[in-house]
């Protein structure tokens, strides 16, 4: 393989928006992909990218800029966070914005997606940000884009800066080569859910959790760098995510059934019950925060209970929303009576019965004793208009938001807080921005604005 300018491993949306970027810059660049197929976790998320200041806003009477951003970044985060990390995303975020939609991105904005939260949510068809950026650097005359392509590890000059990766193609046999990368490389190569190694280590209370996101998200980058002394943040706070369908419900078993998908009725005022049809969480909270509730239920096991009222307020993207679409693909039951519905989930008819009634009581007086759900968001939050639908669900591994340390321009820190030259990474791959809590939205939004950042640093 030839010397470039710029080596970015994985071709997920960070890595696709890092190598275009850096070619628009003026780099020659290699993108490695180690699947068949480009995208990884970001053509399978739900199509939904956190922005601050936006005009869809605008348009919508919604006020909001990035430092209001950064304050729910790091209320979210309980303060953890990185606050070079958090810079960097905000230094980028309204550019990455712009830059997107003139390479092809479509994006949407419904101001009341998250009662009673500020909407900073821009939804985009699952995949379709990523399918975009990655045409555009396919045509790109300075791309050059190597599928079924491994990076095994990172190699240094003389003078310790990265300078090139050690990788195996699928269809060579040659073994093993190197290939020269003369202003850095980008590290965009995802988390580590699909690796039990990884998971054990860091995370060991998800190994039973449903595996999702991308197949080959084995945590390459993150050992590789960290053979190169790279500080690590974030590695206890991975959550799963509540909300993974139930395949084969009432089976339990993963095999066989349609690939999970996440599904959040709750946040449009679905109540949550377990296999006892009681209540057990405020609903409101985030989907990281009540994964780790619903990990102790029955069988790890909860049903978002939810009426016709409800399923009108679907849309078709960002796909947790899209209660409609996974009524059609069979996740969703239905039935015309509540009696129906215990007996399509196992429930008891009684306990499920007196459970709605007590919420819809809550709802009447505009306080939830129970769980302090703020149950006036909605016009009408009652659960009470037929048909009754449930969907069940249980804690999945999409991403796992820890990784590396980085600076304000996103290059690698080792542990002692020193640039690791040469190395930047963008994405999930990065940790430190999070902090102690996922905020809704900035996975894919990390994965583009950090990529384009980090595109733009690895080329100037």
């Amino acid at each position: 393989m030839s010397d470039y300018d710029v080596v970015v491993v994985g071709a997920g949306l960070a890595g696709n928006a890092a190598a275009l970027t850096a070619a628009e810059a003026g780099a020659s660049v290699l993108l490695l992909e180690k699947g068949e197929r480009y995208g990884g976790t970001s053509v399978k998320a739900g199509g939904g990218l956190v922005f601050a200041g936006t005009d869809l806003q605008t348009a919508a009477g919604v006020s909001d800029n990035g430092e209001r951003l950064r304050e729910a970044l790091l209320a979210t985060g309980r303060g953890q966070n990185d606050p070079d990390t958090v810079q960097a995303y905000l230094d980028h975020q309204l550019d990455t914005y712009a830059w997107m939609r003139e390479r092809g991105v479509v994006f949407d904005y419904h101001a009341d997606l998250q009662p009673p939260h500020l909407n900073r949510l821009h939804g985009t068809a699952p995949g379709q940000a990523t399918d975009a950026l990655h045409t555009r650097a396919l045509a790109h005359p300075d791309v050059t884009y190597r599928p079924r392509c491994r990076a095994l590890r990172l190699r240094r000059g003389g003078d310790g800066r990265v300078d090139g990766v050690s990788v195996v193609a699928a269809d060579a046999d040659r073994g093993e080569e190197t290939v020269g990368a003369r202003r850095g490389v980008v590290l965009a190569s995802g988390g580590f859910a699909r690796s039990d190694a990884l998971v054990r280590t860091f995370a060991p209370q998800w190994l039973e959790a449903t595996r999702m996101g991308g197949a080959d998200n084995t945590g390459d980058g993150l050992t590789m760098a960290w053979a190169l002394g790279a500080g690590l943040a974030d590695m206890a706070q991975v959550e799963a995510s509540f909300g993974a369908s139930v395949p084969n419900f009432p089976d339990l078993d993963d095999t066989g059934g349609a690939e999970p998908k996440l599904l959040y009725a709750n946040a449009q005022g679905a109540v949550i019950v377990n296999r006892e049809a009681r209540r057990f969480v405020n609903e409101a909270l985030n989907y990281k925060q009540i994964s780790g509730v619903c990990a102790r239920q029955t069988d790890g096991l909860a049903f978002q209970v939810f009426d016709q009222r409800i399923m009108d307020r679907s849309l078709p993207h960002p796909l947790p929303s899209d209660f409609k679409g996974a009524l059609a693909e069979g996740r969703v039951l239905a039935a015309d009576t509540l009696a129906g519905l215990a007996a399509l989930t196992g429930l008891d008819e009684a306990a499920l019965t007196a459970t709605l009634a007590a919420y819809n009581s809550y709802v009447e007086a505009g306080e939830d004793p129970d769980f302090g759900r703020p149950v006036t968001a909605f016009d009408d939050g009652r659960i009470a208009v037929a048909p009754f639908y449930a969907y069940p669900c249980r804690n999945g591994l999409t991403t796992t938001y820890c990784g590396l340390t980085v600076d304000r321009s996103l290059r690698v820190l080792d542990v002692f807080g020193e640039p690791i030259e040469g190395l930047y990474a963008a994405g999930e791959v990065v940790g430190g921005f999070h902090g102690a809590a996922y905020y809704s939205g900035t996975g894919l939004g990390k994965a583009a604005v950090l990529g384009r950042g980090a595109g733009l640093a690895v080329a100037g």
